[in-house]
């Protein structure tokens, strides 16, 4: 299982964002280019649909390619009181043949998107990893190098961490505690609860550019 909490930004302050990261994590970002394709099963497969996530990871020599399949979240009075989503979540390296098997299993496609962007990931009480990236839509099919984006000027932030039935709860905290240092540039929380910008991130990030992000925290 994993635990996750999304926001957004505009695109102005991500500069502000990746130097407050860079201070946070002490660690080097990653180039982010991610082809996501999002398939779904066929009436075939059965009465409840399924969906799976093929990841095309477009910033290796050699592309490779990854399967997720994400499950339901964690329900009940304990998950509607913490700001963080607990879910399921399955992921596998697989070849470059998955999308020819998963359309021969009867799974249809649903829709692509392309992701481009910067991560950080690093060990603070969990094992943390903070996306920063622009989401895009193909005109046309597979076609990465013609993509458009989704929302001109905004980026989506996610941080996610793994967790386990047995220490999801310190995996909550961790990332909860991580995220409170982000919030004058942006505000975090469970995916489809959307909440904007916040009214902080201008002043906020003009203040990281002139300090220039010496400061480790």
């Amino acid at each position: 299982m994993e635990c996750v909490v999304q926001g957004i930004i505009e695109t102005q302050h991500v500069e502000a964002l990746e130097i407050l990261l860079q201070g946070l994590c002490g660690v080097h970002k990653e180039r982010l280019r991610i082809h996501e394709i999002c398939l779904k099963s066929g009436p075939n497969l059965g009465a409840v649909a399924s969906e799976v996530r093929l990841l095309c990871d477009l910033e290796q020599p050699e592309p490779t390619w990854t399967v997720r399949h994400i499950g339901g979240a964690m329900r009940g009075a304990g998950a509607e009181q913490i700001s963080v989503l607990v879910r399921t979540m399955v992921e596998s390296k697989v070849s470059k043949n998955v999308l020819r098997l998963f359309y021969a299993l009867g799974y249809k496609l649903d829709h692509e998107l392309l992701r481009v962007g910067f991560a950080f990931h690093f060990q603070r009480g969990a094992q943390i990893t903070v996306t920063v990236s622009s989401v895009n839509k193909m005109l046309k099919l597979h076609a990465t190098d013609e993509a458009v984006p989704v929302t001109p000027g905004i980026q989506m932030v996610e941080v996610t961490a793994p967790a386990s039935a047995e220490n999801y709860a310190e995996v909550v905290s961790a990332v909860s505690s991580f995220c409170e240092y982000l919030a004058p540039l942006l505000h975090l929380s469970k995916p489809g609860i959307s909440t904007g910008v916040v009214p902080t991130a201008a002043a906020a990030a003009a203040s990281l550019m002139s300090d220039g992000g010496g400061t480790t925290l």
